[in-house]
């Protein structure tokens, strides 16, 4: 289980950006990285084209996996945003969560944005501690 996981602030911007585009409807995409720390954002397109669902296009998927394989990095976590809420796992979010990765739920405070990491495994959700470092 990833214990925490840092991101530069960019790195947030380019996930928000992505959900930002994709509003009113749930985006996502995925992180990679070494060691907890994040290196790339990979925004992919949500194929369920879902305001309350998401799943990722196959082919954006994969070509998204080959391009951390290929830098070397490993898949730390998957984003998706909650455009209304929560911000926590939903049931579906629980069910659906197949890889051992941090799980960032971007979710509404308000009228900002704001990111959750949660470790899903077994029907458990934990907590897992964003870092974001500015620069």
């Amino acid at each position: 289980m990833i214990q925490s996981l840092t991101l530069k602030r960019k790195q947030m911007f380019a996930m928000q950006r992505h959900i930002n585009y994709e509003a009113p409807l749930e985006a996502c995409g995925l992180l990679g990285g070494k060691d907890q720390v994040v290196e790339l954002v990979l925004p992919v397109k949500n194929a369920a084209e879902s305001k309350v669902r998401f799943k990722m296009d196959p082919r954006a998927q994969l070509r998204a996996m080959e391009q951390l394989e290929s830098l070397g990095l490993e898949i730390l976590a998957i984003f998706h945003s909650h455009p209304r809420g929560p911000s926590e796992p939903s049931p579906t979010d629980i069910e659906e969560a197949l890889y051992p990765v941090v799980n960032i739920i971007w979710s509404k405070a308000g009228r900002r944005w704001q990111a959750r990491g949660f470790w899903i495994e077994a029907g458990q959700v934990t907590e897992v501690p964003l870092t974001v470092q500015e620069v």
